[in-house]
């Protein structure tokens, strides 16, 4: 990592935020999701900086359940302060309480979730993998045709605008979701709890962005920030915006390890 950022880090590993994406950052990308099981190393090196940094905090688009079966985080010695917030930080888990906070269905989705078997049908594309989240929808085709994704996005679009959803394009996924809270008003929400001095955060796709650009506003606050990169040959928005790029959580795996080698 940058030298200042590292020395701070190491010197104030309490000042400490440490954010990760979940799919394509601590998981490997896989054809299906249920199977997106967190890297064992990653998992390993977690609760060791789990012990020492202030928070250690998973921010994705994955209902908080999935991550925690995922992930296998639960009851993990290293991990008593860890939090979850999953859909983008809409549910929230806490390891000190073990609860979980669920919002109820949008109205919109279940519509969604009733209309989008038949759309997809009439469109020739009744084969591609629906992910029913709670509280949004998920159309993959990873596995099935890529192309099908660039024909499905606008028509997509112009539905779920239709019922005032918004949409969170992804590696082979096209996600649907009621608008509200994304990944940057998540990080910026860690940060201020735990008055943060430095924020890490790492992802891999479009739906980090936000987060990117959360932590770029922290650094003009004068808190120091490191983005990382998972890298991949899908998806290249985040690389010209990071501080490091990693090759896939193989990559992001060492790199925790390497941080938490230093303590």
């Amino acid at each position: 990592m940058p030298a200042s950022v590292r020395t701070a880090v190491i010197a104030d590993p309490a000042g400490t935020l440490l954010a990760l994406d979940f799919d394509g950052t601590l998981a490997h990308i896989v054809d299906d999701p249920t199977q997106a099981y967190a890297h064992e190393r990653s998992v390993a090196a977690l609760a060791r900086l789990g012990r020492v940094l202030g928070q250690v905090a998973i921010v994705t688009g994955r209902p908080v359940r999935q991550a925690l079966e995922l992930g296998g985080f639960a009851g993990v010695e290293g991990f008593e302060q860890l939090v979850i917030w999953g859909q983008y930080g809409a549910e929230q888990w806490d390891a000190t309480t073990s609860e979980i906070v669920e919002p109820d269905r949008p109205e919109p989705i279940s519509r969604l979730a009733d209309e989008l078997p038949g759309w997809l049908e009439e469109r020739g594309a009744g084969h591609v993998r629906i992910e029913d989240k709670g509280l949004a929808i998920a159309v993959h085709t990873r596995g099935i045709d890529a192309s099908l994704l660039d024909e499905l996005a606008q028509p997509l679009a112009d539905l779920a605008g239709g019922l005032g959803l918004v949409v969170e394009p992804g590696r082979q996924v096209i996600e649907m979701r009621a608008p509200g809270v994304d990944k940057g008003d998540s990080v910026r929400a860690l940060a201020s709890r735990l008055g943060a001095r430095q924020v890490i955060f790492a992802g891999d796709d479009l739906g980090d962005l936000p987060a990117f650009a959360a932590v770029e506003d922290l650094r003009r606050s004068g808190v120091g920030g490191l983005l990382i990169c998972s890298a991949s040959a899908e998806q290249d928005a985040l690389v010209a915006r990071a501080d490091i790029v990693l090759d896939g959580p193989d990559a992001v795996a060492d790199w925790l390890e390497q941080l938490a080698d230093e303590f």
